[in-house]
């Protein structure tokens, strides 16, 4: 039998999982454990979409005893040898990390020092780790980083208007997403090999929302910045936000700093805005006017960051949408696309209803895609190649 890789994405409140066969990279199923800190769902499902296993739990499920539970139960391990080694998706890589590591105490160290830069996510991909290493301390880990892609980005795209002595500390602009947005671009040129040679912005439309602007692949500029909270607003961040909006709660409305984070990170966004929901689905359903204003302001910021980006690259090839809203809303996308028809796109209707792979017209002069992501599978072939170069 040949052996295994398992793949862990820990977000807020969900771990995402895949397991790939070591040689051969093929998937042999994908899970998620959903609603964590809540009524949590937990399902897996092999390569051809066949349902193998599935549990709800009533009570509240932690983050802790979704892993425990997860590496306990994992179904198809047992048909492998052994777990060659385990990939996690980590969101903030810092400046010390341009490529994925092996991951040690230093590591983890290292990792620790970056959750106020990530509060939401980094403290459950290094839970993850250290569970993993407290069942079998022999067993091989690799941090994947999601800022790593961005360091293609010139400095001046990296930069902030602060002084040296602010700068000099690691305070720069890092982009998120990078594991999304380098699967885009490796199979960008199976679909269009202009896009893939020239410009193209590529929106990552989900919880968590990003526009990055390629230039033959490579990331050029992006619109978070020094945190996740930075760029269009998400399910329940702010996204952009003039800094003295925060000086002031904090000055004239005597919100304490976490007051202020649990703000931007938990209540902003689409749920604040609404008042209703950061779901995107619950507020197209919904007939109170603040859904749609949510909507409207989503959809208004990302058509100003893609003419960002387009200014950024010089111009623009193509538009590809990913994640989950990227993927799945075609009224969102419908409404970026009509407000980029400045650039030259032209949207085909009925292609977006289908939600495509290609929604512009063929006299489209920028080419627009719907292509889903994998950040998985990006982990696994990072893992492997780490381990054989090891």
């Amino acid at each position: 039998m040949a052996d295994a890789l398992l793949v862990l994405n820990a977000g807020s409140s969900s771990l995402k999982f895949s397991l790939f066969d070591a040689e051969t990279l093929d998937v042999r199923l994908r899970g998620e454990i959903e609603g964590i800190g809540g009524a949590a769902h937990f399902f897996a499902r092999d390569s051809r979409e066949t349902l193998l296993s599935e549990r709800r739990w009533d009570a509240p499920l932690s983050h802790d005893e979704a892993l425990e539970f997860l590496l306990d139960c994992l179904p198809g391990a047992a048909a492998y040898d052994k777990l060659a080694a385990v990939g996690h998706r980590v969101v903030h890589g810092g400046a010390d990390f341009g490529g994925p590591a092996f991951v040690t105490d230093a590591v983890l160290d290292a990792l620790e020092r970056l959750v106020p830069l990530a509060p939401l996510h980094q403290p459950h991909c290094i839970a993850a780790m250290r569970a993993v290493s407290a069942r079998d301390r022999s067993q091989r880990q690799v941090a994947c980083f999601d800022t790593a892609f961005h360091r293609s980005q010139p400095k001046v795209a990296q930069t902030f208007a602060l002084p040296d002595a602010i700068t000099s500390l690691g305070i720069q602009r890092y982009g998120f997403h990078g594991l999304s947005y380098e699967y885009i671009a490796s199979v960008l040129p199976e679909l269009d090999a202009r896009a893939a040679k020239g410009r193209t912005i590529v929106a990552h439309l989900g919880a968590g929302s990003s526009l990055c602007a390629l230039l033959s692949g490579r990331s050029m500029a992006t619109t978070m910045g020094f945190t996740a909270l930075d760029g269009v607003p998400m399910a329940t961040r702010s996204g952009n936000l003039d800094p003295g909006v925060v000086l002031y709660m904090i000055d004239q409305l005597g919100m304490t700093v976490r007051e202020v984070e649990h703000m931007l990170y938990c209540e902003s966004g689409l749920k604040g805005v609404s008042g209703l929901s950061g779901d995107m689905r619950e507020l197209h359903v919904s007939n109170d006017p603040r859904a749609q204003a949510a909507i409207d302001l989503y959809v208004y910021r990302i058509a100003r960051e893609v003419g960002s980006l387009a200014a950024a690259l010089g111009g623009v090839d193509a538009l590809v949408f990913t994640a989950g809203i990227g993927e799945h809303d075609q009224r969102v996308r419908a409404g970026i696309c009509a407000a980029a028809a400045w650039l030259g796109l032209d949207i085909d209707v009925e292609a977006n209803e289908s939600n495509g792979p290609r929604i512009s017209s063929e006299t489209s002069k920028v080419a627009a895609w719907v292509i889903p992501t994998d950040e998985e599978r990006v982990i696994a072939r990072h893992t492997l190649d780490i381990l054989r170069a090891a």
